[in-house]
């Protein structure tokens, strides 16, 4: 079976998995109560159900999409959206926000806003140290990114032990990542940044495919590696710190995702960028529907779902990466 067989697939089975998981766990009688003006089902189908599948498609697609550009950059299958500390940032603003009790001028844009703040201010400090150095080392910036990842989570754990228990639990709450909760218009916001960031790092999949061979043979064949280097990373940045603002930090998928489609699809970011996009956003859709249903009808935080996926995937991953050989 060709590639690209696989792929076409593989995007039929993602967008019908998105377009069945909103109506698992409602009661409707026929399907077309779903069209019925006033129906309690309808409304909560429209209004909870669709922008929420939405929301979680787009997370997974930015997030995994991030992974495999950070995969790329370091050139290990390892590495993870939250490598450069960009999740712990936007969780120390957010945090922020919540110690504070919330900002009454800001509104429900607030949360976004204060994990914006934080996660621009991660990126800023991860690239100031790099290029301090005098170049954009990918060894500078990994050692940067995760000294200002542990720098930010403790920063979050000293603002949660400052905090009252009601703020504490909302900070909580947040740290495990929800899809609850989300508005048309700060979905909106999200599906922009996450498409524009898709495309650009697209239009640059040859420059990554030639990366990842080596930055001596990039640089041989006319590539830019410094300054491509610092463009996918501040794309791939900002795309995490969108998702994380507003879903909260959720791990493992951006590992997980990349790593899987390179078992199908091969090396080539041409086609595993899409393959990326479509199977992330389909896998963080089922994790979701479990989130909902596993404790129907309290909600379970996906983040533990992921964290319980991404575990033992993480220790396979190790172990057959040492034994073949198969860093990046």
């Amino acid at each position: 079976m060709s590639r690209y067989l696989k792929f076409t697939l593989m995007v039929i089975a993602s967008l019908g998995i998105v377009a069945i998981c909103p109506f698992f766990g409602l009661s409707l009688v026929s399907p077309e109560t779903i069209w019925t003006t006033g129906h309690p089902e309808a409304a909560v189908f429209w209004m909870l159900r669709v922008p929420r599948t939405a929301a979680a498609f787009l997370a997974g697609a930015g997030l995994s999409m991030s992974g495999l550009v950070f995969q790329a950059l370091f050139r290990n299958p390892l590495a993870t959206p939250f490598t450069l500390g960009v999740s712990s940032g936007a969780s120390f603003g957010a945090s922020i926000y919540f110690w504070l009790g919330g900002i009454v001028w800001l509104g429900s844009v607030g949360p976004l806003a204060a994990s914006l703040v934080g996660a621009g201010l991660s990126i800023a400090m991860v690239y100031a140290v790099t290029r301090s150095r005098g170049d954009f080392s990918t060894v500078v910036m990994l050692l940067a990114g995760v000294i200002i990842n542990f720098f930010f989570s403790s920063l979050v754990m000293f603002v949660q032990y400052l905090s009252d228990p009601y703020d504490s639990l909302r900070i909580m709450h947040w740290l495990m990542g929800s899809m609850s909760g989300l508005e048309i218009a700060r979905l909106a916001d999200l599906s922009f940044i996450i498409l524009v960031g898709a495309v650009m790092i697209r239009l640059l999949a040859p420059e990554i495919d030639l990366l990842v061979a080596g930055e001596e043979l990039a640089a041989s064949r006319g590539v830019e590696v410094g300054r491509t280097k610092v463009f996918i990373f501040l794309i791939a940045s900002i795309v995490v710190g969108a998702v994380v603002s507003l879903t909260g930090p959720i791990g493992f998928v951006g590992m997980m995702v990349p790593h899987v489609c390179r078992l199908f699809f091969g090396w080539s970011h041409k086609i595993l960028l899409p393959a990326v996009f479509f199977t992330g956003g389909a896998f963080l859709v089922v994790c979701d529907l479990v989130a909902r249903l596993i404790l129907a009808p309290a909600e379970f935080p996906i983040g533990i779902v992921t964290a319980l996926l991404g575990g033992p995937f993480f220790l396979w991953t190790l172990f057959h990466s040492n034994r073949n050989g198969n860093f990046l």
